[in-house]
């Protein structure tokens, strides 16, 4: 790959997008450029992917677990387990790690959700919170039938979906209550356990309450437009916070580099046709941006022309698909400043 602009120690964040997910021709040059980055410092890899289920690949990287295949269909969610750039991917970081101390080992987040076009029950996250915590809360009594809340038509038919009914509200609460306890609770749980264990239980119930709230918003009835712009925005809010919460748990470390879309990392407000819909939302990307500042790098991923659209407020772009991968500035980037 041809040098391009230095990208790195200077900012916390790095995003690196594509224009498609799968093992395009961007694949091996987004990994090749992510070697590079991990040679400038950074030390942490966030995933669109799971928040929870990525537990799973960062157990697998760590060397906690040893199974490739497990980490694939158990730590990537959205069908990216199937991927051969990703089993390479979680190859390379677990090969990475070996010997090294932990200050300089690399580690696996999922910062998205178990939602997009159908989304999870939040029944087994609260019930996990619960169990760390030896609550006494029958959620399964509210949350009944766990497809009712999974099967498609709960996030394409406001009609369908149990997100704004009264058990929905009774969840929210408890899933507010229950990682209010976590938190109330953390010395004597960490104590009996570990911070580890805390920790887990404690995503556990953020992506509950996240879930309900996804699926309080897929359940409005909207103008499909507007319903499909406000649940991109919720998503990609959730994916921003969680993001940033990766940040605070390896600022000590180094920097993170974000695997995802470029309509996820841009800059700019995003707008998308889908179904003959036009969406407009804030991404991850200009959530952070406007958080970090110049902290905050994009390098967009390019495969051709077509991609144009997707390149605003990039840093860089990392083309590939033409030639010999390269990674030059991006035609409209404003001289940084920092």
């Amino acid at each position: 790959m041809e040098p391009g602009p230095h990208i790195g120690a200077a900012h916390e964040v790095i995003g690196l997008g594509e224009p498609a997910h799968g093992d395009t021709a961007l694949a091996d040059a987004r990994l090749d450029l992510l070697t590079r980055l991990v040679d400038d410092g950074v030390r942490s890899i966030a995933f669109e992917s799971d928040r929870v289920a990525g537990l799973a690949a960062d157990d697998y990287v760590q060397g906690r677990t040893d199974s490739l295949d497990t980490a694939l269909a158990e730590g990537l969610t959205h069908g990216f387990g199937a991927f051969d750039a990703n089993r390479r991917l979680l190859a390379w970081m677990r090969a990475h790690n070996e010997d090294r101390a932990p200050r300089d080992r690399l580690s696996f987040h999922g910062i998205d959700g178990p939602f997009e076009f159908t989304a999870a029950s939040p029944r087994p996250y609260l019930e996990h919170a619960r169990d760390h915590l030896g609550a006494d809360v029958d959620v399964a009594a509210l949350t009944g039938d766990d497809e009712r809340w999974s099967r498609m038509e709960a996030v394409l038919d406001p009609a369908a979906s149990p997100g704004d009914g009264d058990e929905a509200r009774r969840l929210r609460t408890i899933a507010d209550d229950l990682l209010t306890a976590l938190y109330a609770e953390a010395p004597r749980l960490v104590a009996a356990t570990s911070r580890a264990a805390w920790d887990r239980a404690r995503l556990h119930a953020e992506t509950a309450l996240g879930l309900l709230r996804y699926h309080r918003q897929a359940a409005q009835r909207l103008d499909e437009s507007e319903r499909w712009s406000r649940l991109s925005g919720v998503r990609d809010a959730l994916m921003a916070r969680n993001l940033l919460d990766v940040r605070a748990a390896e600022a000590g470390r180094g920097p993170t580099a974000v695997l995802a879309h470029n309509a996820h990392l841009r800059r700019h407000e995003t707008r998308m046709e889908m179904a003959g819909m036009n969406l407009t939302w804030s991404g991850t990307g200009a959530i952070v941006a406007v958080l970090l500042g110049p902290k905050y790098a994009f390098i967009a991923g390019s495969l051709g022309p077509a991609d144009r659209a997707d390149l605003g407020g990039a840093d860089a772009v990392l083309h590939a698909g033409e030639g010999e991968p390269r990674l030059e500035p991006a035609p409209e980037a404003e001289p940084r400043r920092d």
